[in-house]
């Protein structure tokens, strides 16, 4: 008698792409195929999965459903084929094949992830054979990305490579059962990685290993030292972040200035005791990505004053790694700092340090010993830095660990490129058809060792994704250390020029990019930020452009003003000040707080310099006067690192927001002297500092809904894209976001891709991709929303600058 046709045995070829590498994906697999009672292989290829499965036809047929629907917790299915094979009835069972070495295609391998519960709890149980393992991980959790040397993702292809599995761990490897099957960063005290602490010299420190060298490390941090620890993607430099004396070296050693430092909680409840934290802030805590989240500190945090002075926010994160769990404490272990400074492992300006012999060298001086271990690091890879809005959504401002190398998917595909991004908070991204991958965070491209760091960034991406670029694309700045190291990859990868892209056309491509927009409508670009060369060679930085990803229109600007020094003079915002007052025809009174900051020197300098404009270049930037009110208020007069006069003001204004104040009005042009002589007023009627900083940042946002007001009535467009790296200021971006879309603004924020020249690289990656279209005349937006071709005049504006050398 014929069985039922349910019963039937039929065969199925199962091709499964996406993050499905590394992730326990082929354990899932034969798990769920064992469960059907079904028989074949899956195996990785460089595409992504393979399986073949045999069985009932109504067991095959519930395999491929759950297949997609319930992967594993740090899988993402793309694309599911099935396709019909005959029948074998040769399996004996459902078998995990070798890899596949030589199969064309691509694979997805996950970021990074931060210790799972799981191993969380075996790392705290005495009876389990991984307590206190430093090491500890599974398939959900741990390292991916930084360990990973090629792809398909398997332990002969990754950093673990050095470590044979003794027997227990070889049992679990191979046992379906386990949480560690085929898990290739498996290891335990007995087979894996070692820590060992190093002692400077001189300091007193012993040298220890193992458990050891931990307590001694919490010993060392809890009597105000300063030890190097090595994590995940490179080394950290840590300190008890209630102990000011140890803050205060800590920065006086790394010549860190006022920038505030990030700190390490040893738990969600410890965090909860010096920040405030709601629904989305905690989820960003605890999510697997563990990035740093910028909170408001509570007033009675019993932190050392020096840990983050004269910001708005404290940036917070939680352990991640089995080491920072295990120096932080575990129940039982003597008392020890509870939360630490956790700052990256460089000096000021260079990158992150992931080689041990190297970090005793560019270290020494900074750390009073090293928290080492013997797996390598393939690829550096920092702490990524978000905060969450008002509403609850993120803005992602420094995208590394736990983010690269996760792909974004793009809204039209492009040819292989490589973007290599600006020169501040540099990160390169690839891209090749409807994907892009950004590299980790790289940090500011001023000298040998970060131009190192990006070949060595480029080069890992390559090796992940597959891609093989067929165009450069850089920004514009003919003085930009990004641009020249443009010009010799693409000589070196025989792609004659570079495509060099306007800075804040890049910035508006990104938006619109992140936002999945095609570009077939322009949009409304609102790019604030603190320098972008402009196309009559002065600084750009207060922006409004009406662009699409082949073209951009200049339709207004902030009325500009000199900039005594160029980018020298970015360090002294009372220079600034003066320059803004002078440019808007304001006396420089001697009770004006930045006229009362500068030398006699100075001030005799400056008053021969901007009549004469010597020494000076114009700029029309955002952020130089965000800095110059800054100083007017009184609030920083010299900055010592990146934006912190623009930090401090936002600081001031945040407790004022509050009150109902109405904001300083700009004049024609985006003429912001109205709002100085208003300053100036407020000043001298004894208003407090905080309401000033408050009233400036509701008038830049009211003047941002005017500019737009403009460009609607111009072009009738009705799409807004914030960016630049002055909307990573929460107040501002807020209050101009609730206006927009209060009068009928769709706007367009930055999400996981960041606001500041760390998400620059996509938008030059769209733009070039666009710009070198064969069947493309470079077209660009004009006043008429339906079309966008380019007028015969407009090559002094053109999207994408083929200038040579």
């Amino acid at each position: 008698m014929t069985a039922p046709a349910t019963t039937a045995a039929v065969r199925r070829r199962i091709t499964v792409r996406g993050t499905v590498q590394g992730v326990g994906f082929r354990p899932y697999v034969h798990r769920l195929a064992a469960e059907l009672a079904l028989t074949g292989f899956v195996g990785n290829t460089a595409s992504g999965v393979l399986i073949e499965v045999e069985g009932a036809a109504a067991g095959v047929a519930r395999f491929c459903e759950r297949l997609a629907g319930e992967p594993p917790p740090l899988a993402t299915v793309t694309a599911v084929r099935v396709e019909e094979v005959p029948v074998t009835g040769a399996d004996p069972g459902f078998t995990i094949r070798a890899t596949e070495q030589s199969a064309p295609g691509r694979t997805l391998l996950p970021p990074d992830t931060a210790t799972c519960p799981e191993c969380l709890r075996e790392l705290a149980d005495p009876a389990d054979r991984r307590h206190r393992h430093p090491f500890i991980t599974c398939t959900h959790c741990g390292p991916r990305f930084t360990i990973a040397t090629g792809m398909p993702y398997d332990r002969a292809v990754t950093t673990m490579s050095g470590f044979p599995m003794c027997p227990g761990c070889a049992d679990e490897y191979d046992a379906p059962a386990d949480r560690r099957f085929h898990a290739q960063p498996v290891a335990c005290r007995q087979c894996g990685p070692r820590l060992r602490l190093v002692p400077a010299a001189g300091s007193g420190v012993r040298a220890a290993r193992d458990g050891d060298a931990l307590s001694r490390a919490r010993e060392l941090l809890a009597a105000g030292r300063i030890v190097a620890v090595k994590g995940i993607g490179g080394y950290h430099l840590a300190c008890d972040a209630s102990d000011a004396r140890a803050v205060d070296t800590l920065r006086a050693r790394k010549a860190r200035g006022d920038k505030p430092f990030a700190v390490m909680c040893a738990d969600l409840g410890e965090a909860e005791r010096i920040a405030e934290i709601g629904t989305a802030e905690r989820a960003a805590l605890t999510s697997p990505r563990r990035p740093i989240v910028l909170l408001r500190p509570r007033p009675a945090a019993r932190l050392a004053p020096g840990v983050c002075p004269g910001s708005p926010h404290l940036g917070v994160l939680l352990p991640y790694t089995p080491v920072h769990t295990l120096l932080l404490g575990l129940p039982g272990d003597p008392p020890g700092p509870r939360v630490l400074v956790m700052t990256s492992g460089n000096r000021s300006g260079e990158p992150i340090v992931t080689d041990d012999d190297e970090a005793q060298t560019r270290l020494f001086g900074l750390a009073d010993a090293w928290l080492a271990h013997d797996r390598p690091i393939a690829s550096p890879c920092d702490d990524s830095l978000l905060r969450v809005r008002a509403d609850g959504t993120e803005q992602v401002l420094r995208r590394s660990r736990g983010y690269a190398p996760r792909p974004l998917r793009l809204p039209v595909p492009v040819r292989p490129a490589l973007a290599v991004g600006g020169d501040l908070k540099n990160a390169l991204c690839v891209g090749e058809g409807d994907l892009a991958w950004f590299g980790p965070h790289i940090g500011d491209m001023g000298d040998l060792a970060t131009l190192e760091a990006a070949v060595r960034a480029e080069r890992h991406v390559y090796r992940l994704t597959g891609v093989r670029p067929e165009l450069v694309a850089a920004d514009r700045h003919p003085g930009y250390h990004s641009a020249a190291w443009a010009r010799r990859r693409a000589t070196r990868l025989a792609l004659g020029k570079p495509v060099f892209v306007q800075h804040h056309h890049a910035h508006i491509a990104s938006a619109m990019a992140e936002a999945g927009l095609d570009g077939t409508t322009p949009v409304i670009g609102v790019a604030f930020d603190g320098t972008g060369y402009g196309d009559d060679a002065t600084v750009w930085g207060g922006e409004l452009l009406v662009a699409d990803y082949t073209g951009y229109r200049r339709l207004a600007h902030l009325a500009p003003a000199p900039l005594p020094g160029g980018d020298a003079g970015v360090a002294n915002p009372c220079r600034t000040a003066l320059a803004r007052l002078w440019a808007a025809g304001l006396p420089w009174d001697p009770d004006l707080p930045s006229v009362a900051a500068c030398t006699r020197e100075e001030l005799r300098l400056l008053a021969r310099q901007l009549p004469n404009q010597v020494g000076c270049v114009a700029t029309s930037s955002m952020g130089r006067l965000f800095d110059a009110v800054s100083s007017l208020a009184g609030v920083c007069h010299r900055a010592g690192y990146e934006a912190q006069a623009a930090l401090e003001l936002e600081a001031q204004a945040c407790a004022a927001w509050g009150e109902e104040t109405a904001g300083y009005l700009f004049g024609d042009r985006f003429d912001p002297a109205p709002a100085l002589r208003a300053i100036i007023a407020d000043l001298r009627r004894g208003t407090p500092v905080p309401v000033i900083a408050a009233r400036f940042h509701r008038g830049v946002a009211r003047a941002v809904l005017d500019l737009c007001h403009g460009a609607r009535r111009a072009t009738g467009l009705t799409t807004v894209a914030l960016t630049g790296g002055v909307f990573a200021n929460a107040l501002l971006e807020d209050a101009s976001t609730d206006l927009l879309r209060g009068a009928g603004f769709t706007v367009l924020r930055h999400g996981e891709v960041p606001p500041n020249d760390g998400g620059l690289a996509l938008g030059q990656l769209m733009v070039a991709a666009h710009g070198r279209r064969p069947d493309s005349d470079r077209q660009r937006p004009d006043s008429d929303p339906t079309t966008t071709r380019r007028r015969p005049d407009d090559d002094r504006r053109r999207a994408v600058s083929d200038e040579t050398e």
